[in-house]
């Protein structure tokens, strides 16, 4: 009689099992589309300068490098940019902007930034003559 008690705890013990870790996976899956869904990202597209930039656009996920050095992540191939000119980085859910000593300085919406910016929707960043301008989307 004892072996039938048991067998029956053991039983329900892992169909209870089962039950929570159900309920957990489907809570976790519908976070992640919930995530995904609502989920708004901070992104840049090069909207004046040379013919080859322009329309590029890319997500920040990490620091992005401006400049005319190979290793940049946008490129731009003019005497007036330094190899490593500007960054766009993210600290929590801003976006900032920040010149990294280039001779010839980085600008947010026509004003010249000497220190690490806060970026806000629609912001254009100028380095030279290219535009850059910043959404958050």
């Amino acid at each position: 009689m004892i072996d039938v008690i048991l067998l029956a705890g053991r039983l329900l013990f892992v169909a209870l099992l089962y039950l929570f870790l159900f309920a957990l996976m489907k809570t976790g899956i519908g976070l992640v589309k919930g995530q995904r869904k609502k989920e708004k990202s901070w992104g840049i597209s090069v909207e004046r300068g040379p013919k080859e930039l322009r329309g590029v656009k890319m997500s920040v996920r990490g620091p992005i490098i401006v400049g005319r050095a190979p290793g940049a992540d946008i490129v731009i191939g003019a005497s007036y940019v330094s190899a490593r000119h500007a960054r766009f980085s993210i600290m929590g859910a801003n976006l900032f902007v920040e010149d990294l000593g280039s001779t010839n300085g980085t600008a947010v919406n026509g004003r010249r930034i000497t220190e690490p910016t806060v970026l806000k929707n629609n912001d254009v960043v100028n380095v030279g003559d290219v535009a850059i301008r910043v959404r958050y989307e």
